[in-house]
């Protein structure tokens, strides 16, 4: 009985030490050597201090600013410490009050827009948090940012078409624009030079 328990303690403590403490570790290591920025939680820093993450979505509701998807996280939009999506069912009457709610205030907050609403402006993702949103999405929005930052609408464009990414590896995923880097690069292009 001895010699069993000596050998399920050696063998406790040696795999604690391979899995608990050297494998992190070596790819806690490979990481930091290899992606630094990924390991890092992807942060963008503005004046030396981290104002959010390309791959956390933050709110904007300034009529300058491109507008993200809706969040429903809890116990407040964009929480990334509750990630989670509605759970509402494509029939679900909650669902549908609330995408008509906010078609209603896209519309009313660029009266003139004539053109159908994207999904993704109205419609929460998976997660609640994703960054981005489709193209056809930032284009429903560049005359209202146009029109709030003082821009002509093709300057406006051209710094979306410039933040559009496409496929990963040119065939995963849709093409998708990341909306904290196109604000952040509107911001820098009205910054005084």
């Amino acid at each position: 009985m001895a010699a069993q328990l000596r050998s399920a303690l050696t063998m406790f403590f040696i795999l604690t030490i391979l899995t608990g403490l050297a494998y992190p570790l070596a790819v806690t290591g490979i990481a930091q050597l290899l992606f630094p920025h990924q390991a890092n939680g992807s942060l963008i820093y503005k004046d030396g201090k981290p104002i959010g993450s390309t791959l956390i979505d933050q709110p904007f509701d300034d009529p300058k600013y491109f507008w993200s998807r809706p969040s429903a996280t809890a116990p407040f939009p964009y929480n990334a410490a509750a990630s989670s999506g509605s759970n509402l069912g494509p029939t679900n009457p909650a669902l549908t009050e609330a995408v008509k709610s906010r078609v209603a205030n896209l519309k009313s907050t660029d009266p003139g827009n004539d053109t159908p609403v994207p999904v993704d402006l109205v419609t929460a993702s998976g997660s609640g948090l994703d960054p981005h949103i489709s193209p056809a999405a930032a284009e429903y929005q560049v005359r209202r940012v146009a029109r709030a930052r003082g821009r002509e609408e093709a300057f406006v464009r051209t710094v979306v078409r410039q933040h559009t990414e496409g496929r990963q590896f040119g065939m995963l995923g849709e093409t998708r624009v990341n909306v904290l880097a196109l604000n952040l690069a509107l911001d820098a292009s009205d910054e005084p030079r």
